[in-house]
């Protein structure tokens, strides 16, 4: 039924909660999983500009090691992986790379803090009021 999907990573231990999730709904013949990082250049708006090259060379190394990880799990359970590196707001890149790989579904965790004043994270909400495709939020919020 899907045949990309798309699981968002901040290299968190959690991905491998949303994995299981993940793979109970892929079909490793016709299903390719794509994996995101996304690099949140808000994050570092501040710094001072000799810094900001130093703090993203770590990002994208965090970025490239969360990835490999992920990819090499998925392969090795035999599915089809994509992997991709972008920068920019979470949420907003993520709803950006559902279009631009025609994505079908969406797996993501997430982390809320209070639960009756916030059921979704902040970027897991914008992400399901803004993609085009399903997207399935799996708490990983005690892990």
């Amino acid at each position: 039924m899907y045949s990309d999907i798309l699981v968002p990573t901040d290299g968190g231990a959690s991905v491998e909660t949303v994995l299981e999730h993940t793979t109970d709904i892929a079909d490793e013949d016709s299903t390719t999983v794509h994996v995101l990082y996304v690099i949140d250049d808000g994050a570092f708006l501040t710094l001072q500009e000799e810094m900001k090259a130093e703090v993203l060379e770590d990002l994208q190394s965090e970025g490239e090691r969360a990835l490999s990880e992920v990819a090499d799990s998925l392969d090795d359970a035999g599915y089809r992986v994509e992997t991709a590196i972008r920068r920019g707001s979470p949420a907003e890149t993520i709803v950006s790379y559902v279009d631009d790989a025609d994505i079908d579904l969406v797996t993501m965790g997430t982390q809320a803090d209070e639960f009756t004043e916030n059921m979704l994270g902040s970027t897991s909400q914008k992400v399901v009021t803004k993609s085009p495709a399903p997207v399935l939020t799996v708490n990983v919020a005690e892990e």
